[in-house]
This record gives C-alpha cells, sequence and structure tokens, in this order.
C-alpha cells in the first residue's frame, strides 16, 4: 500500500519541525515538500484570522488536498470558512499529541472534504477537544491539566524544554507556556519545585 503523503505548514520554523518530526513517525507516512504531491496538508498556525483564512482559500484553490488543521485559536464563526478550504479537521496545539495528528492525518486521507452541511460535527470537535486540553485530570491532578501533567512527567524524566516540544508535537513555546502557566497559577519557585509539587500531589 502506498504511503500517505503529507506536506506541513508552519508559520514559524520550530512548529514546522515539530509537526514534521512527529509525522516522519507515523507507519505508512511520508512528509513531502511539494504540496502538489500531497495527499493531505497539514497547516499550522498560532490563530486563525482573515490573513490565515485568505491563505488557506487561496492553498485550496491551487491544491485539492484534504487539511488538517492545527492552531491554538479557532472562532465558531471562522469553521465556515476553514471547511471551505477544505479543512477536515481541527486539532488544538495543546492536544496536538503524536497519536492524535497522525490518526487525523490518516482519517483525512480516507475521508475526503467534508461537505458545509457537517459543519456541526466540526465546530463540536472544537469545542470538545478545547474542553478536554483545558480540563483538570481530576482530583488527584491537583488543578493540573492533562497537558501540565505531561510536560510535568517528561521534565521529571530529566527531558529539556526541545526534547518535550518534541515528543509532545508542539513548539518550545507552547512548553514553556505550559511550564510558565504551572509556576504563576501555583505559586511555585522553578521547573524543579514544579516537579515537586506534581509528585507531592500525586499529579505523576
Amino acid at each position: 500500500m502506498d504511503r500517505v503523503r503529507v506536506v506541513v505548514q508552519a508559520e514559524d520554523p520550530i512548529t514546522l519541525a515539530g509537526l514534521a518530526s512527529c509525522l516522519k513517525s507515523g507507519a505508512g507516512l511520508a512528509v513531502v515538500s511539494n504540496p502538489d504531491a500531497a495527499d493531505v496538508i497539514v497547516f499550522a498556525a498560532p490563530r486563525v484570522n482573515a490573513k490565515v483564512l485568505a491563505d488557506l482559500r487561496q492553498s485550496a484553490q491551487r491544491v485539492a488536498a484534504p487539511r488538517v488543521l492545527v492552531t491554538d485559536e479557532l472562532d465558531p464563526a471562522d469553521v465556515r470558512g476553514a471547511v471551505e478550504s477544505r479543512v477536515v479537521a481541527v486539532l488544538p496545539r495543546a492536544a496536538a499529541t503524536g497519536a492524535r495528528l497522525i490518526n487525523s492525518v490518516v482519517a483525512a486521507a480516507n475521508g475526503g472534504v467534508l461537505s458545509p452541511d457537517l459543519l456541526g460535527e466540526l465546530v463540536k470537535q472544537v469545542d470538545d477537544l478545547q474542553r478536554e486540553t483545558l480540563a483538570p485530570r481530576g482530583p488527584n491532578a491537583a488543578g493540573l491539566t492533562s497537558r501540565d501533567v505531561d510536560v510535568l512527567r517528561l521534565m521529571a524524566d530529566g527531558l529539556d524544554t526541545a526534547e518535550i516540544a518534541e515528543k509532545l508535537c508542539c513548539s518550545e513555546r507552547t512548553v514553556k507556556n505550559v511550564i510558565y502557566g504551572i509556576t504563576s497559577r501555583l505559586n511555585l519557585r522553578n521547573r524543579q519545585h514544579a516537579v515537586a509539587y506534581a509528585v507531592r500531589t500525586g499529579a505523576i
């Protein structure tokens, strides 16, 4: 069976490298550079604004491949424009784990482009993933989100910011923002204090 050819497009080189590295680990996937040869395009942007929508629209006019959109911010009012630009799946960057990204690409390759009458389904997908990303893991997690716990566990294993970003298929900036959020929200002094807190509370 031929491998699914994926093109990664991102606004910053760190995100681009992280997503490409993540996708290269997926069995049956091949990361290529030519959009004309792509079966699926992964497009990453911190937030979807008018410029991003215009770029998506122009890209869709040139290449008919389905898109997987990775973003921190997508206004429900912009979902129709995204779908009309051949976006078939949306992943919040904080929830874009390697497995989830690879599964979304494979599904996009197999399912083609969603029609506008499935907008409600896509909006629900965005809402559900954002809630999952922001929701605490549970009472034993001491108010830490699942992404907080993932980052803290890797920190406890001795990984640095770049290595954590590669493991979680996100940018180093995202990892730093997560760490800053943990320390400021819980009044912790530094990374070591944050790991100690997570161990002490049973979160990791």
